[in-house]
Formats: structure tokens, sequence, C-alpha cells
């Protein structure tokens, strides 16, 4: 059984910096895509960044382009997130997620999800 676990959220001034992780076990990390989403009230849960098995390719939302780095570690079954440069609409909570696939920037495109956690951004 998959299992995603996250962690990282916090509240942090606008211009701060957070890292979220998320581990994983129950599959084969090496061979999946590993993914953040982000969920604020009132809102569609929306894509931010993605990750190929191999690490060897991303997929940034431009909303987040050159503030957040999704990184993996495959020996620890754990994926990150860097947050740079953080602002007050950056507010939301953010799940990780595991797919077959790259490409993906719907929710539907994958199979399995985190709990969540909860990341705020004051101004």
């Amino acid at each position: 059984q998959v299992q995603l676990v996250e962690s990282g959220g916090g509240l942090v001034q606008a211009g701060g910096s957070l890292r979220l992780s998320c581990a994983a076990s129950g599959r084969t990390f090496s061979i999946v895509t590993m993914a953040w989403f982000r969920q604020a009230p009132g809102k569609e849960r929306e894509f931010v960044v993605s990750i190929s098995g191999t690490g060897g390719s991303t997929l940034t939302a431009d909303s987040v382009k050159g503030r957040f780095t999704i990184s993996r570690d495959s020996a620890k079954n754990t994926v990150y997130l860097q947050m740079n440069s953080l602002k007050p609409e950056d507010t939301a909570t953010y799940y990780c997620a595991m797919g077959p696939r790259m490409g993906t920037t719907t929710r539907y495109g994958y199979d399995y999800w985190g709990q969540g956690t909860q990341v705020t951004v004051s101004s």
C-alpha cells in the first residue's frame, strides 16, 4: 500500500523560504513521477511542480518558476520542494502526489496523495 507523508509546512514571512518533504513507501520509488500540488481555500487544487522517476526531468508552473525547486533522493524515497522568495499568494495546503508519467499537470493524472501540509505566508 502506497503511503505519502508530507512535512515541513509552517508560517513564514514574505520573502522567506521553506522546504517541504514527502516520504514515500509501498511502491518502487525510482520509476514513478512525483509532484507537488497546492490548494488555497475556495480554489481548485493546482499543479506546482513535478519530477521524473530518474530526476532528470522537471516541469514547473509559471507561477512559481524561478522560486520553487523540486528534487528527489531515491535512497531515502523522499521528494523535496524548496520554496524561496515566498509570497502571500503562495499560502495554501501543499500536497505530494505520485503518478505513472511525466507531463501531467492535472490532479487526475496522479494516483496517490499525501494528507497535505499547510504553508502560510504573511505579508
